[in-house]
């Protein structure tokens, strides 16, 4: 079902009230986002890295050239939207997308049931002083196309999460109507087939406090959640939330879903395994 922006924001604000963290989920599978929902979490939300991650491939997959990411998130909706019950429901949107429409792409996403989008895939991603990311800024695929799909969408009415990787995106995310900007720390580390490079979790904390203090600097009622690299588990996220001043939550994609499902399924198979014949 679908969820007025209005309706979203009053649901997580009144999370903030109660002192709870707020919480989205990345859901590749229905099965994900059926039991992420029985969990609690506030928000899912479908990007096409999520396809790829459940089917055993790294995340930054959903970068590449592998299939037409707009199109695999449609799918996706018809298998995730159906299961889910009472829980706002995201699309990850590629802004630079030069084969859409983008107003109207975002007026279907309404259509067929989503409440929000995120911006993924994300040049964000990309080193900006490399070769290749000013290549994409020069030839009218940067970051700028996300930040107008995010204005875009806010327009429209529907719940507006992006990823900032940042401050002066947090202000540019943030200036174009982001209810919650999401602290992109990069690539999850841990488990099979996560990160190995990446940030303390200490410079995570500072890098994360630096993205809310310039969102809140344009907007003082925009969210901000923390999301990817060092902070993997739980206990990670705690760490982050208890160093920073006003972040009020996490974003889990390979931590809610891949991590707990390589060893779920690794543990139960090795029980069996255990068993005796007679």
């Amino acid at each position: 079902m679908e969820f007025e922006r209005t309706e979203s924001l009053e649901r997580l604000e009144s999370t903030v009230k109660d002192n709870e963290p707020v919480i989205g989920a990345g859901a590749g599978t229905g099965i994900s986002a059926k039991f992420a929902e029985r969990g609690g979490v506030d928000l899912l939300i479908i990007y096409n890295s999520g396809r790829y991650r459940m089917n055993g491939r790294g995340s930054l997959a959903g970068m590449l050239s592998y299939g037409d990411a707009n199109e695999i998130v449609l799918e996706m909706g018809q298998e995730v939207l159906p299961v889910v019950e009472d829980t706002p429901v995201l699309a990850g949107v590629n802004g630079t997308d030069p084969f859409r429409e983008m107003d109207v792409f975002i007026e279907d996403l309404r259509r067929r049931g989503f409440s929000g989008v995120q911006n993924f895939p994300t040049v964000g991603l990309i080193d900006e002083d490399s070769s290749f990311r000013k290549n994409l800024e020069e030839t009218g695929m940067g970051y700028d196309r996300e930040v107008e799909m995010i204005r875009e969408a806010s327009e429209q009415g529907m719940l507006t999460c992006p990823y900032v990787f940042n401050e002066s995106q947090a202000r540019e995310m943030a200036k174009a109507g982001a209810d919650v900007v999401v602290s992109h720390m990069g690539l999850t580390t841990s488990g099979d087939i996560g990160a190995e490079t990446s940030l303390s979790l200490d410079e995570a904390a500072d890098r994360v406090q630096a993205h809310h203090d310039a969102a809140k600097s344009v907007n003082g009622d925009v969210m901000v959640i923390c999301h990817g690299g060092p902070i993997a588990w739980p206990e990670d996220a705690q760490y982050v939330l208890d160093n920073t001043d006003g972040v009020g939550g996490f974003f889990g994609a390979s931590s809610i879903e891949r991590l707990a499902t390589e060893d779920a399924i690794e543990k139960q198979a090795r029980e069996f395994k255990d068993m005796t014949v007679s």
